[in-house]
């Protein structure tokens, strides 16, 4: 199968919200506390406005249709020295269902990875399954002494320089991502949101 990586366009919108609901969409994710659906859809929706990067919001082409997405996002390391260091956040990242485990996922990775590179970006920075992504180059933040907004660390929170060296500045920092992921203090709006995808 041949796989295709552009930059995401107005045009592609409805269709890459619609691509992440049903990814994110799963049995039993209603009875984990979910709306319904997912959250996902609507952070695509919200991050295009907010702190997304345009840029490197990236979608996966296959048998001539859309069949991924990938979209980053500004975040922060605040230090205690008061200063900030500009870091990339991605997700969702979302792959259709009957296209999943087909490649498409981790060519949209690397895509981004690549493309974030090239135009100058110093590191990556994220919360995801700490079991898939070090085969990008990944590794647990605690690496270079850097911690969440609230001064934990965990498998989950990874990050990769891009630019070697570039977070050596970072130690004892916090990292500080778009509020939009922040779903919790969301939920009505979701809701709201979603009923025009049923």
């Amino acid at each position: 199968m041949e796989i295709s990586i552009r930059i995401e366009e107005e045009k592609d919108y409805r269709r890459v919200e619609e691509i992440t609901r049903q990814a994110f969409s799963y049995p039993g994710r209603i009875e984990q506390g979910g709306i319904g659906s997912t959250f996902e859809h609507w952070m695509v929706y919200e991050l295009r406005k907010r702190d997304g990067i345009k840029e490197l919001s990236l979608v996966a082409e296959a048998n001539n249709q859309l069949v991924g997405h990938i979209i980053c996002s500004n975040a922060r390391i605040e230090t205690p020295r008061k200063s900030s260091i500009h870091v990339l956040d991605f997700g969702p990242i979302s792959v259709l269902p009957q296209y999943q485990r087909q490649g498409i996922g981790k060519t949209l990775m690397r895509s981004m990875i690549d493309k974030a590179r090239n135009m100058g970006y110093g590191a990556i920075m994220f919360f995801g399954r700490p079991e898939y992504y070090p085969q990008f180059g990944f590794v647990e933040a605690v690496r270079y002494g850097i911690t969440d907004r609230n001064g934990k660390n965990y498998p989950a929170f990874m990050a990769m320089e891009l630019v070697a060296g570039y977070l050596a500045n970072a130690q004892r920092g916090k990292f500080f991502e778009s509020d939009i992921y922040n779903d919790s203090q969301n939920t009505e709006v979701v809701k709201e949101f979603d009923i025009s995808f049923r």
